[in-house]
């Protein structure tokens, strides 16, 4: 077992959930980690947002070399959003799991979602096994069911794909999208693996997810889309208003990105 993923398996406690945020890059990493957080997680969308590109246009080769810079650039350990790790294939799969594994990433995800389509069950649940086997316990494997961020509002359907990935041996299990306490509730019941819930307007806080049972939440892409919208706002600012209001904030995030950056 690798010491980095048995840190972090160990830091989901249902009930006490791992907060962990998504940067985009490797000062976003080093900001995050100075802030207090445990634990990062690659973010597919907010690296694509780096590269001028949208979400679901990076290639495998371009994810794990992200994901090794954000691992050599902070002391947490780091988990990587790997899509449907870049095959429709078990073997594919666990080629991408296995080459994830060389990076020292403490975790990685796979998707059941191919881009156009949801994989058929048995398809999806072969995938997420062969991502446990490839994974040989280096990684903490998170199992992503996509129903709900694809507008299939089907928690039967969620359930059962979460408790075939749980069969399989993923460690962790993830339905992105469902924002109702009582859907969460039902899923946290019906699994006997961590749960991971993904932070969206209109869902729980941090707290009822907690009573929930929930192990772990995230954040995706907010993080990045946030700082961009904040660049959005200053740009305006200078444009229509010929005002430097957004100087204030620059100071503050200059101020916290000098201690992020100083040497240990």
């Amino acid at each position: 077992m690798s010491e980095r993923a048995d840190a972090f398996r160990a830091l989901h406690v249902p009930g006490t959930p791992l907060l962990m945020p998504n940067p985009w890059d490797v000062g976003s990493a080093l900001l995050l980690q100075s802030l207090g957080f445990a634990a990062l997680a690659t973010t597919s969308g907010g690296f694509a947002m780096t590269l001028g590109r949208p979400d679901g246009s990076v290639t495998r080769e371009e994810a794990l070399e992200h994901a090794r810079e954000l691992v050599a650039a902070v002391d947490v350990p780091v988990s990587a959003d790997l899509e449907n790790c870049f095959a429709d294939d078990p073997a594919g799969v666990a080629a991408t799991v296995a080459a994830a594994v060389e990076t020292g990433l403490a975790g990685c995800s796979v998707e059941d979602w191919s881009g156009d389509r949801l994989y058929p069950l048995d398809e999806s649940a072969d995938r997420v096994r062969a991502a446990v086997e490839a994974a040989r316990g280096h990684l903490v494997l998170t199992a992503r069911a996509e129903n709900h961020l694809r507008g299939q509002d089907d928690l039967a359907d969620t359930i059962s794909r979460l408790q075939a990935y749980q069969q399989a041996g993923a460690d962790v299990l993830y339905a992105p999208g469902i924002t109702d306490l009582g859907q969460i509730r039902s899923l946290v019941a019906e699994l006997d693996r961590p749960v991971n819930v993904l932070a969206m307007s209109g869902g729980p806080s941090v707290a009822e997810l907690a009573a929930a049972g929930v192990a772990r939440v995230s954040v995706g892409s907010a993080f990045a889309f946030t700082a961009m919208g904040a660049v959005v706002e200053a740009a305006r600012e200078l444009q229509q208003q010929g005002t430097y209001g957004y100087t204030e904030r620059a100071r503050t995030g200059s101020t916290v990105l000098r201690a992020a950056f100083a040497p240990s």
